[in-house]
């Protein structure tokens, strides 16, 4: 079991960036997948970047990549999201997820995912 607390979202310009933080305690951050998530109002929560267990690989939704970037410390016992170039249809707010079972190169989660209470990005003029 790991908690997870995010930080970083907040209010953001069209063409603006954020970085996402994903705080985690308990002892075994490194045997986890981290991901991250997002939900828009109406509608349901989607993948949009995951990382794996020791930075081997990353994965991205298409509507990210190549403006979006994971990565993680263990050390810190953190994950990060960068966002940048970001535009309205960025807002959402956006889940941590800790998953010891790896699916989030096809996007998913398993049943054993640990979830953040999420953190509002709101990109607006």
């Amino acid at each position: 079991q790991v908690e997870l607390v995010e930080s970083g979202g907040g209010l953001v310009q069209p063409g603006g960036s954020l970085t996402l933080s994903c705080t985690t305690t308990g002892r075994t951050f490194s045997s986890y997948a981290m991901g991250w998530f997002r939900q828009a109002p109406g509608e349901d929560r989607e993948f949009v970047a995951g990382i794996s267990w020791i930075e081997s690989e990353t994965y991205y939704a298409d509507s990210v990549k190549g403006r979006f970037t994971i990565s993680r410390d263990n050390a810190k016992k953190t994950a990060f999201l960068q966002m940048n170039n970001l535009n309205p249809e960025h807002t959402a707010v956006y889940y941590c997820a800790a998953d010891p079972n790896n699916e989030f190169g096809i996007g998913h989660y398993s049943m054993n995912v640990n979830w953040g209470r999420g953190t509002q990005v709101t990109v607006s003029s």
